[in-house]
């Protein structure tokens, strides 16, 4: 049997755990950090969630004249520690991978550590994954600065 591929990030945030665990519940909020032209040249259609256990997502962005649905569900959700859903292409279904979000409070802010859990055959865009990953992070971390109405999330 083949070993999972793992891409790891961690991420320091000068916001709350809590602010940061419910950006990633928020569609205007996703809007901000994991897609749209403020992250990537594409363009949001369709940011739908269900943040609950077993409940799903789909994010739909068009993408160099494609449109592209990722889904998943969520597996775990305990707020403000710990996330963990499927991730995948509606097209790629049932194939999907797996995103563990663990984050810990810390005196002044956060420390978030994201795990992306794929098989063996992503291998080769481990680091890719990560990279991406680690630019929506800091886009996170730049609009919860930006925004004082991140306390209201």
């Amino acid at each position: 049997m083949t070993q999972p591929v793992h891409a790891i990030v961690l991420h320091r945030f000068a916001a709350s755990a809590e602010q940061v665990f419910a950006a990633w519940f928020d569609p205007v909020w996703l809007g901000r950090w994991m897609f749209g032209p403020g992250v990537r040249d594409e363009r949001i259609v369709r940011l739908t969630l269900d943040a609950r256990v077993g409940g799903r997502f789909s994010f739909i962005v068009e993408r160099e004249g494609r449109e592209i649905n990722y889904v998943g569900e969520y597996l775990e959700v305990e707020r403000p520690r710990l996330l963990v859903f499927t991730w995948g292409l509606r097209e790629d279904l049932p194939d999907t991978s797996r995103v563990i979000v663990e984050l810990t409070s810390l005196d002044r802010g956060c420390e978030l550590k994201l795990t992306h859990l794929m098989g063996a055959q992503w291998s080769a865009q481990a680091d890719q994954v990560a990279d991406i990953w680690t630019r929506m992070l800091d886009a996170l971390a730049e609009a919860l600065r930006q925004d004082d109405s991140a306390a209201k999330l």
